[in-house]
């Protein structure tokens, strides 16, 4: 079996998947023109142009520009319904999607609304796609704690629908630290949480995500290298890394991907995964974050495997789940 197939083929999670950033332009375009909304770019090609970032800000700034054609519930649902059929194409079993309410109700769209678009979108593709999903709720760190502590109120009547806090945007000197009260009060309420970290931000942030806001997992995490202790703690620990390739090399965090360092992490005994991040704008799905480690590090079919066995254990789903998806994988690889 050629290796690209191998990949699209074998069972895979997706964990670190922000809902916001799988707006294709075509969609973004049908959207606006839906709801009345005019754009800056007078085509989809021209957006397209614009996918050049220096940095995470640069993206940033296009990406909260583009949630704005997100009005009403339909256009949540099909941007997740749009993502979910994508990922079925790529055999994804498993998702956990980040949504940022407050990229929208900044602009007056009630919380509602954007929760239950995607929920709705969700369990669809729960019953249609086979496709299994967890809700999780991040807030942005380039706002004041009050803001997430008000965002976290709004999501106390929809906690059924949310597995897990995250917190994520401009990472650069807004340390986790700044949310240790309000991940604190998410965490009594019975959510889990992970945060990103050590993507711009340096390996304390890490720390701190760890010991102020007890996550699970770290989102990005690629800046522990540098700090032996760091790496110690996270192999002691299995804390997973959700690594997104494509992502890396798109925001300049990498130059190229033989220069990244997944495969130094990989050697250092942690858990890492692969992900796609914000798929529209960097150039590619889980598949192909896949396939360009493949390519640039000589990854074998057992090294794919592996990877794809992580998404699973790093998952927040049952035991008895990861096992089933885990022999699955095993079989292929037989």
């Amino acid at each position: 079996m050629d290796m690209n197939i191998f990949i699209q083929n074998i069972p895979k999670a997706e964990l670190h998947l922000h809902i916001e950033g799988t707006l294709e332009p075509g969609t973004l375009f049908r959207m606006a023109e839906r709801n009345g909304i005019r754009l800056k770019y007078n085509s989809v090609e021209a957006l397209r142009r614009a996918y050049r970032f220096d940095n995470l800000q640069s993206f940033l700034d296009i990406y909260y520009e583009g949630a704005g054609v997100l009005q009403k519930e339909i256009d949540f649902y099909e941007l997740t319904w749009e993502y979910l059929l994508k990922a079925k194409a790529q055999n994804v079993r498993h998702v956990e999607i980040f949504f940022d309410p407050q990229t929208h109700t900044e602009r007056g769209i009630a919380f509602e609304t954007v929760i239950n678009g995607i929920y709705d979108a969700l369990s669809d593709g729960s019953r249609n796609l086979d496709i299994s999903f967890c809700l999780i709720m991040c807030f942005l760190r380039h706002l004041p704690e009050s803001d997430a502590f008000e965002t976290l109120s709004q999501a106390l009547d929809f906690k059924d629908k949310i597995t897990a806090v995250g917190l994520d945007s401009s990472e650069s000197g807004n340390p986790p630290s700044k949310f240790k009260r309000v991940f604190e009060k998410a965490r009594k309420e019975g959510f889990l949480s992970v945060a990103h970290a050590g993507e711009e931000g340096p390996p304390e942030y890490i720390w701190e995500a760890l010991q102020d806001l007890n996550v699970r997992r770290i989102d990005h995490g690629v800046r522990a290298l540098e700090d032996p202790s760091l790496i110690n703690e996270l192999r002691h620990r299995q804390i997973p890394l959700t690594v997104c390739p494509l992502s890396n090399i798109k925001l300049c965090v990498f130059k190229t991907m033989q220069e990244h360092n997944f495969k130094k992490l990989l050697d250092q005994g942690l858990c890492l995964t692969v992900n796609s991040d914000d798929p529209a704008y960097f150039g590619g799905y889980v598949a192909e974050n896949y396939l360009a480690l493949q390519n640039a590090f000589q990854f074998t079919r057992n090294d794919i495997a592996q990877l794809a066995i992580n998404s699973f254990s790093a998952a927040f789903i049952s035991e008895d789940k990861k096992d089933i998806f885990i022999e699955q994988i095993k079989k292929m690889v037989e």
